[in-house]
């Protein structure tokens, strides 16, 4: 890894990409300080530490800290998030949207520009409701329309903006814009989080006590950071042989070549679905100012945050866990259903003369996928709710709270693999370029 960035400085090229990525980051975390005009900044953090272990906890560690202070950037890129995962949710329910997801590169930036439009509705409507609901709670200095107005303007438009820097990035930095991003969000709260666990576990403490709890909260940290990798990186692949054509004198084809199945197919969006289940009736009710009392709806509620969770004193809001681990789980066949179509792989592999050894080309190889994915899909998502609960188990067995969970670490790990691979990739095609210029 290290290899690869020395090497890319190296490049003007893409030196000045990086650069160029760099500056923008560094627009982003000055964006996350401005205050949105109107808002009461104390009253609003102290309002959000009485509620940061529950509903807004992940999503103030994905928009970086700017929720908590309410910047200019407090709804970050969600709004992009939620619209890319709507629309390719709606690629399977219309036929033209799937249409347009095939038609090369025409169809993409149709599909960009109606995931864009999708993004500042969404954004303008999450504003709306924050601006309201906040506001009656006297989140606002002034709760009147002039306030209003001009929360939802900027928060609005600090959402877009921030979705234009990230298609900035792709087109002009290192690309994977929006999930650099994200990254470097979560990255921002690493230092604090860990700033927390130092002052709750180990400052303070006997030596003997120090040491042994600073050896635990490094060795838990290691091993989820290990285990991402290995879930990340870990792939089965399929053999393929293609058949010897003879074209004219000579015999074509005839290689080998493989299908990289990777076990975690779905990523991390099987966690971002169910979570967005559990966290959206509670966001509701903490906007409207309820807490749904003690009775059964005060229960479920309890149960549907993972603060709960994993508490000894409490074991029955744990049952929201068991719910949880069985979403993720389902989430992951789901969304894999919707991205990777095994039939349509066996009919390319069919019309390009590929088969795999010991399976006949066409339906039988479409079955054969099918089962070998399904064992992949079920080992991925055991890997994918391992790594999720650890953090949550050591938050609610030991009150250990931090921002960078499991499902963080999954994305942070993904972004820079991801990353590097492109890097690599510019760097190989000019090479190329630099040969054939000789």
């Amino acid at each position: 890894m290290l290899e690869t960035v020395r090497n890319a400085f190296k490049l003007k090229e893409i030196r000045s990409r990086i650069i160029y990525t760099l500056l923008m980051l560094v627009v982003v975390r000055i964006g996350t300080q401005l205050p949105v005009p109107g808002v009461n900044g104390s009253y609003f953090s102290e309002w959000f530490s009485g509620n940061s272990g529950s509903a807004f906890g992940f999503f103030d560690a994905i928009t970086g800290g700017s929720f908590e202070k309410m910047s200019v950037f407090a709804l970050n890129i969600t709004p992009y998030i939620t619209s890319s995962i709507i629309i390719q949710l709606l690629t399977i329910a219309i036929p033209k949207l799937e249409e347009l997801q095939k038609d090369g590169e025409e169809g993409r930036k149709k599909m960009t520009a109606i995931t864009r439009y999708l993004t500042v509705a969404l954004a303008l409507m999450e504003s709306l409701a924050m601006a309201i609901g906040f506001g009656r709670s006297g989140l606002l200095i002034k709760f009147n329309a002039l306030n209003v107005i001009t929360a939802v303007v900027t928060l609005t438009a600090g959402s877009t903006v921030i979705m234009w820097i990230g298609e900035r990035i792709t087109e002009n930095g290192v690309g994977n814009g929006i999930s650099i991003v994200l990254t470097i969000n979560i990255i921002s709260r690493i230092p604090q989080d860990l700033t927390l666990l130092f002052e709750q576990f180990v400052k303070g403490k006997e030596i003997a006590f120090q040491v042994l709890n600073l050896a635990i909260i490094i060795a838990i940290i290691i091993i989820v950071t290990v285990l991402t990798v290995a879930l990340q990186g870990a792939e089965r692949r399929i053999p393929v042989q293609y058949s010897r054509k003879v074209q004219g004198r000579k015999q074509v084809g005839g290689q080998t070549s493989h299908i990289p199945l990777k076990v975690n197919t779905a990523g991390v969006i099987p966690i971002i679905f169910a979570q967005s289940l559990f966290m959206f009736p509670l966001i509701i009710m903490q906007l409207l100012g309820k807490s749904g009392g003690n009775g059964i709806g005060g229960t479920i509620l309890k149960m549907l945050n993972q603060s709960n969770w994993c508490d000894f004193n409490e074991p029955i809001y744990s049952i929201g866990l068991i719910v949880y681990i069985a979403l993720v789980i389902a989430f992951a066949y789901f969304y894999t259903s919707i991205t990777f179509n095994p039939l349509e792989i066996a009919d390319n592999m069919k019309k390009q003369g590929g088969f795999i050894p010991g399976i006949r080309p066409g339906k039988p190889t479409s079955e054969y996928l099918t089962k070998i994915l399904n064992y992949i899909i079920f080992i991925g998502a055991v890997g994918l709710v391992i790594v999720a609960v650890i953090p949550i188990f050591f938050e609610g067995a030991f009150n250990a709270s931090i921002s960078f969970g499991g499902t963080s670490l999954i994305i942070i790990v993904g972004v820079i693999i991801e990353t590097l691979k492109q890097i690599e990739s510019r760097m190989l095609v000019r090479n190329y370029k630099g040969f054939l210029n000789d």
